[in-house]
């Protein structure tokens, strides 16, 4: 599957609107054992998200977390939502982004008492240093009713399996004794970071803080702060998914110059229209000739053109039964994304045409007619300005 898709997974329906809010078109996508997830595209981009619902707790959050992981094969995980402060450090409307994951509920029972033995999991250095790159513009937050901007903040959140509201309780002291470098604590991150540890997906987990974890969960200010804690953490979420999918672009089509630049160094090809062509070299290998073949994509006019011309091609091989009634209409949908893409000629365009003919590759890889007739051009959408 192409590297065009984020996960991001909440565990409540507040914080799962907060996302929707930020997606274009979502549809659902049902996973063969039943779960749902809604995949659309992050407003004004080509970034795709998958999104789902994990619910409350460490174990159902592994569990989604896993099954996201090899539906999507997603460039990362997100798991955003809201988050309890364990320290003054962070305002209520902040976001936390975990550097590191406790899961603090291991441990060992003594007759001198609770000893820790956590688990811990590291976030993605690609992606820290991404979020700290974003954190250091500023320019990811929507407005606030109050116009106070939230910050990110970066430090280690501590997840169990009980809701922590309280400053006095036994277990509530003992978490800040034993994990006092903690911004904030929650349930899910910890099975999240483990489910993308075993499947090899990058994490990040990101969090508002809606309350100080102190006994005011069920208070007013609770309730006004958890829907504007969510919302600012999708919000700093959806740009961090889109810079993630537009790092893994530039990547690709790196990629794709530096493999073009390798063959074009070992194959001379010569392409004339009705001429009598001849080939001039010190050293010629592998050198072939093409004649009556198509013309030179210059600008998004002719890309246009062609796309319409690969339609065609597409119907027949349809017509013929080599491209099955499944792959077809999808690849009819790429097609037609790329024409629009190019037709629209906007800042956006070249890599939202790119990304589409290249997910249009993907369908028809096993037709080498049609793989030989798309490949110059992926190349000449990406060059378009």
């Amino acid at each position: 599957m192409p590297k065009d898709l984020v996960v991001i997974l909440t565990a409540l329906n507040l914080e799962y609107q907060a996302v929707r809010r930020k997606l274009t078109g979502p549809q659902v996508h049902r996973h063969e054992r039943g779960t749902l997830f809604e995949v659309g595209t992050v407003q004004g981009t080509s970034c795709r998200v998958a999104l789902g619902l994990t619910n409350k707790g460490n174990h159902s959050a592994a569990v989604i977390a896993e099954r996201a992981i090899q539906e999507f094969s997603p460039v990362a995980v997100l798991f955003v939502g809201v988050a309890g402060a364990l320290w003054d450090t962070a305002r209520l409307g902040d976001v936390v982004m975990a550097t590191h994951v406790y899961a603090y509920h291991g441990g060992t029972s003594e007759d001198d008492g609770l000893k820790a033995r956590p688990r811990v999991w590291e976030a993605a250095h690609g992606i820290s240093q991404l979020g700290s790159h974003l954190a250091r513009v500023n320019d990811w937050a929507d407005d606030t009713p109050d116009g106070r901007a939230p910050q990110v903040r970066f430090g280690a959140i501590a997840a169990g399996e009980v809701v922590q509201n309280s400053k006095i309780s036994a277990e509530a002291r003992w978490i800040r004794q034993h994990y006092n470098d903690a911004l904030a604590i929650e349930m899910e991150a910890a099975g999240v970071a483990q489910a993308g540890h075993l499947n090899g997906a990058p994490v990040a987990v990101i969090r508002g803080i809606s309350d100080r974890a102190d006994g005011t969960k069920s208070s007013a200010e609770d309730r006004n702060w958890q829907p504007r804690a969510a919302a600012n953490a999708a919000a700093f979420a959806a740009r961090l998914a889109v810079e993630l999918v537009g790092e893994q672009e530039q990547i690709a089509m790196s990629q794709d110059r530096a493999d073009t630049a390798d063959r074009l160094e070992k194959h001379v090809t010569n392409t004339a229209h009705n001429s009598t062509v001849g080939i001039m070299a010190g050293s010629v290998k592998e050198s072939s000739v093409h004649l009556n073949a198509d013309p030179k994509v210059t600008g998004p006019a002719d890309l246009v053109a062609e796309l319409d011309g690969l339609r065609e091609r597409l119907q027949r091989h349809h017509a013929e039964g080599a491209l099955d009634d499944d792959t077809y209409p999808e690849a009819l949908a790429e097609l037609d994304c790329a024409r629009r893409a190019a037709r629209e000629n906007t800042a956006g365009s070249s890599r939202k045409a790119t990304m589409a003919l290249k997910r249009l590759r993907g369908l028809i890889a096993e037709l080498p007619e049609l793989v030989a007739r798309l490949a110059p051009l992926v190349v000449a959408a990406g060059g378009l300005s």
